[in-house]
């Protein structure tokens, strides 16, 4: 049977255990660091396939594939003193942090693939960049959805900051619902109608057939509501102030 390691069990390593067990016939043995114990040990409770093991050198030991998902900042500490075999594959999602320093935390021969799965792996429905591209890693992230292998560390940070942008449109969204209640709409019947709103863009977004510049043209009409907004505050001066926003986190990453 395959066996996945996870040592860092947040909220994109509960994502990855429930897209790999979710409706899966045979799923794979999937061993937990104790980190993160509350969330592990739930995952135990809801996968028979799921164990926690006693701590992070014991999930490298029960794994032919060791997911390093701890934060950046905890990544010292939680693999200090690991020994892991050239036989392994590591795929660290652990944002800001190269191949190169990995390497030297780790001290190991073993393949190593940086990888960045969004929440979305929990429905399988993730594309994931990796770099660089391994049969093994690509293959677990095709069954989450889609791997996008890509060529070099350069343009892996390029979408690890694309990435980065994720939270704002949540609170682009919250702030529409609180305009909305400011204006005496119930706050429920706001949050329900942008929800129901932006579903249908994502939606329109599986439409590979049109650019998403045509996707746009396609929502708005000569001097209409969308083109107002777009034009008054999607301006120049915001669209500049987003790139360099892009580019300093681009500027960090890298």
């Amino acid at each position: 049977m395959e066996r996945i390691g996870i040592i860092g069990v947040g909220e994109i390593g509960r994502a990855i255990v429930a897209g790999l067990c979710d409706g899966v016939e045979e799923p794979p043995e999937i061993h937990l660091s104790p980190r993160g114990a509350r969330t592990a040990a739930a995952l135990a409770r809801q996968y028979p396939n799921v164990r926690v093991c006693a701590d992070n050198q014991d999930v490298v030991d029960r794994s032919d594939v060791v997911i390093i998902a701890v934060r950046p900042a905890d990544r010292a500490e939680a693999l200090a003193g690991l020994r892991i075999g050239g036989d392994r594959v590591v795929v660290s999602v652990v944002a800001g942090v190269g191949i190169g320093e990995l390497r030297q935390t780790l001290g190991t021969d073993a393949p190593l693939v940086r990888a960045i799965p969004l929440p979305t792996v929990r429905e399988r429905r993730s594309v994931t960049v990796t770099h660089p591209s391994h049969p093994v890693a690509d293959a677990l992230f095709d069954r989450l959805g889609e791997a996008l292998p890509i060529a070099d560390e350069a343009a892996f940070s390029v979408f690890s900051t694309l990435t980065g942008t994720l939270t704002s449109h949540y609170a682009y969204l919250a702030t529409l619902t609180a305009w909305a209640s400011r204006q005496g709409i119930p706050a429920e019947d706001a949050e329900r109608y942008v929800r129901g709103l932006f579903q249908g863009v994502g939606r329109s977004l599986g439409d590979g057939t049109r650019s998403l510049q045509q996707l746009a043209a396609d929502h708005e009409t000569p001097n209409g509501s969308n083109e107002r907004v777009r034009t008054t505050w999607f301006d120049a001066a915001n669209s500049e102030a987003l790139t360099k926003a892009l580019d300093a986190l681009l500027a960090h990453l890298a």
